[in-house]
């Protein structure tokens, strides 16, 4: 496995990633509306050359908001490494905090980073029935038959 900043990669390489796993590049959630194959970011690439794990995140006022991340080989910890990745760049341009948003069904997620120091700081109630209005390919039902309505932000405060 190898690791790759995402601008390092051919742009349409990841954009179809994005159509891939999350139905465009596109990310709408109540901080923001995300090109996703324009942002900085980190992947994890195969021997096939294939993608296995993408981050993408901001810096905005010392504070580091990760967008996206996927891992297609769970528990080999490349979503570790990858979190771990950018909090280190984090660290490095000064930034106080980590954040990211989840939604309500993604369990998953909400255990993922709790493990890894990540508390829940805000519920945004009904983020989501906003977020389908630019992005009516949200679905309604998400993991384990859970209605998608809510945002959790998490934050992680850094050194």
């Amino acid at each position: 496995m190898n690791t790759y900043a995402v601008k390092d990669l051919p742009k349409n390489k990841i954009i179809e990633f994005f159509k891939l796993h999350w139905g465009s590049p596109e990310m709408v959630t109540s901080s923001g509306i995300f090109d996703c194959s324009a942002l900085d970011g980190i992947t994890v690439v195969n021997e096939e050359d294939e993608i296995i794990g993408l981050i993408t995140y901001i810096i905005k006022d010392k504070e580091c908001e990760i967008i996206s991340l996927d891992s297609l080989e769970e528990g080999k910890g490349i979503g570790t490494s990858l979190v771990q990745k950018v909090e280190n760049l984090a660290i490095k341009k000064n930034c106080k905090i980590v954040k990211l948003i989840t939604t309500n069904d993604n369990l998953l997620a909400l255990k993922f980073y709790q493990k890894r120091g990540f508390i829940l700081s805000k519920i945004i109630l009904n983020a989501v029935e906003k977020a389908r209005t630019v992005k009516p390919e949200i679905p309604l039902i998400g993991y384990n038959g859970i209605p998608i309505r809510d945002e959790f932000e998490l934050i992680k405060v850094l050194n």
